[in-house]
């Protein structure tokens, strides 16, 4: 209890706290408005000098018309004229007026008159001569605690006398106040009912005090107070007490209630977390309702007595003011969302029929002139991205705070991180545009970036993947592609065939024709070689020791040379073989008598036998 008690007093001291705090940024806004009214008053000053020049004038004018004669009508004409023009600069001195306290109203809050209990009973803003509005403020407030000082105070004979353009609020021979043109003009009134206004809160101000400072109504507020006090007691012990009994509530039962929340194997809270969360949401409701209960009975305390009131109303304003000024907020930013919602409504229907054209031009519906289809994706994300940042532009004016230094501080902010941190990413973006737009590949295509080769899985503005014949995914950063050399085995493969190539070296005593047929013959054999075009031989060099044929073949599978090369070379080993070729190694020799042919012996003849060595001694006869 001792714990609510300190609670109790420190938010007690709360208000003056904030009453002091307040009262230095009154002392802040006394001094700007004293500037902005010295320049406000010098305005004023000119245009009541040319109000007292046309006064003169009207004077002259009006005795002018009264001492001419009934015949004299041109002359009367002129004059009378001349008062029209004075009436008309009557009418737009006030206008100027006006418009000169519109501009001010906007950055002045007047200085407050305030009653016997401290209770402010209306606003003065203008200055009466040397008196400036908060000396006429003070004095007011002065007079109004003399009068209810007064034993003898007759409230009725507190009268208001009203003269051209002044009216006074007096009480027997002492002026309370004056109220000028230009207080009627501040609170859009007529200077008689202003006065009128201000003589009877001044009565209802001192009836009420002495109302409020009898003895009963004393004894009855310390009794309120004494009750207030209890009322809070009694709810934060039931509180407490509650809050004890939920506990063991929850205790006795949690086995039943709480179970293991979990997802196969994994326990993602188990039934001791959720009794240990339930105990602390549970205190966590429990404070909450005290700091409610300590903020409803604190102001209803302070309300009691007049003294006390306004702390009651700064405490009330120190929760309510900030969600007033979101409500106002929140109400005053609907014409914004209204034209946000309408901004996203038209752009959302545009980029839907930006996406239904490319997509009819995706699907080969639609058909342009130089466009290839495999732009229409990648162009429909460089449109929607454009239309997408254009919706932002026109959004971004409505959005509330936008123009506050600080959004636009974060925002300069992050553009300088964006731009000193992605620029690699920046260059990739734009390599990857050129490379869509370039068309060197599209995905599915078997390729060679450099050393790498394979087929394209994934094409986006920053990389392309590509999957090896290893089931390798390689990940290539689109600049890296657009400063290389990239080779598309898949372009013409389907229409035109590939051709895949192979070389052999065979020697000279091997003639040429027979190889053509037996390089033909081992392409025709391999799985997934076309048959037309005809596969057909180069002779690429005359070696030292051997001749170098080069076999070219067509096919359509691209994506499965590995395969085709390998089967081709099988054949060629078998076509060569039937055929009594030997292929040898570019260096490869052997002395013939004597040593076996390199022919497997599949393909020789079942009584072959290597052939003996043959040595030829030739004896010259001596002449």
């Amino acid at each position: 209890m001792k714990k609510f008690l300190g609670v109790f007093l420190v938010v007690l001291l709360l208000p003056s706290i904030v009453a002091n705090g307040q009262t230095d940024s009154l002392a802040h806004q006394d001094s700007m408005d004293i500037v902005m009214l010295e320049a406000y008053e010098s305005k004023i000053a000119a245009i009541e000098k040319q109000r007292l020049e046309d006064s003169l004038m009207r004077a002259a004018l009006e005795r002018q018309i009264n001492s001419l004669k009934t015949t004299d009508n041109l002359r009367k004409e002129e004059l009378q004229a001349q008062l029209d023009e004075i009436a008309s600069r009557e009418s737009n001195r006030l206008s100027l007026k006006m418009s000169q306290i519109d501009s001010l109203r906007k950055n002045t809050k007047g200085y407050p008159v305030l009653g016997v209990m401290g209770d402010t009973l209306f606003t003065v803003y203008t200055k009466i001569g040397a008196s400036r509005p908060k000396e006429r403020a003070e004095n007011i407030s002065k007079k109004i605690k003399e009068l209810y000082d007064d034993d003898f105070l007759v409230l009725d004979s507190i009268k208001v006398i009203a003269e051209e353009n002044l009216a006074d609020i007096v009480y027997n021979e002492t002026i309370l106040m004056s109220v000028s043109e230009m207080d009627g003009l501040w609170n859009d009134t007529s200077i008689r009912a202003l006065a009128d206004q201000y003589k009877d809160e001044v009565k209802a101000s001192i009836l009420q005090a002495r109302k409020d400072n009898s003895f009963v109504t004393i004894l009855i507020r310390i009794g309120l107070v004494i009750l207030s006090i209890s009322g809070t007691w009694l709810v934060i012990w039931l509180v407490g007490k509650g809050h004890r009994r939920l506990l063991k509530f929850i205790a006795a039962r949690k086995d039943d209630w709480l179970k293991d929340l979990s997802y196969k194997d994994y326990t993602f809270l188990s039934a001791y977390q959720e009794f240990k969360f339930i105990i602390f949401i549970s205190r966590f409701l429990k404070w909450v309702i005290y700091a409610l209960v300590l903020y409803i009975a604190l102001p209803l305390v302070l309300s009691v007595f007049p003294f006390t009131r306004g702390w009651s109303y700064q405490l009330f304003d120190l929760i309510w003011s900030p969600f007033k000024a979101i409500f106002i907020s929140v109400v005053e930013f609907l014409p914004d969302l209204f034209s946000i919602l309408a901004i996203y409504l038209v752009m959302r229907y545009v980029i839907k029929f930006v996406s239904y054209i490319f997509d009819e031009i995706a699907n080969e519906k639609l058909v342009i002139t130089g466009f290839h289809t495999d732009w229409a994706k990648p162009t429909y994300n460089i449109v929607r991205f454009l239309l997408y940042a254009f919706t932002f532009v026109m959004i971004f004016p409505h959005l509330p705070g936008s123009d506050s230094p600080a959004f636009k501080g974060v925002s300069v902010f992050i553009g300088i991180l964006f731009s000193l941190g992605s620029s690699s990413a920046i260059s990739n973006m734009i390599a990857g545009l050129v490379i869509t737009y370039m068309r060197p590949f599209k995905i599915g295509d078997r390729i060679r970036l450099g050393d790498t080769s394979g087929d394209v899985v994934e094409k986006t503005l920053l990389v392309t993947r590509l999957k090896t014949i290893k089931n390798e995914e390689i990940t290539i950063p689109n600049s890296a592609i657009l400063t290389g050399n990239t080779i598309n085995y898949s372009s013409y493969s389907k229409n035109e065939g590939l051709i895949i190539h192979t070389s052999v070296t065979i020697g000279y005593d091997v003639p040429w024709q027979l190889m053509y047929e037996t390089l033909i013959e081992a392409a025709l054999r391999t799985d997934l070689v076309m048959k037309e075009p005809k596969p057909f031989v180069l002779q690429t060099s005359l070696d030292d020791f051997y001749v170098a044929y080069q076999l070219n073949a067509y096919t359509q599978e691209a994506s499965k040379q590995a395969l085709i090369y390998s089967n081709l070379h099988q054949n060629i080993q078998d076509v060569c073989n039937e055929k009594g070729v030997e292929i040898l190694s570019p260096h490869y020799r052997a002395q013939r008598d004597g040593n076996s042919t390199t022919i497997p012996s599949d393909y020789l003849p079942k009584d072959y036998q290597a052939p003996p060595f043959n040595v030829n001694i030739k004896k010259e006869k001596p002449e």
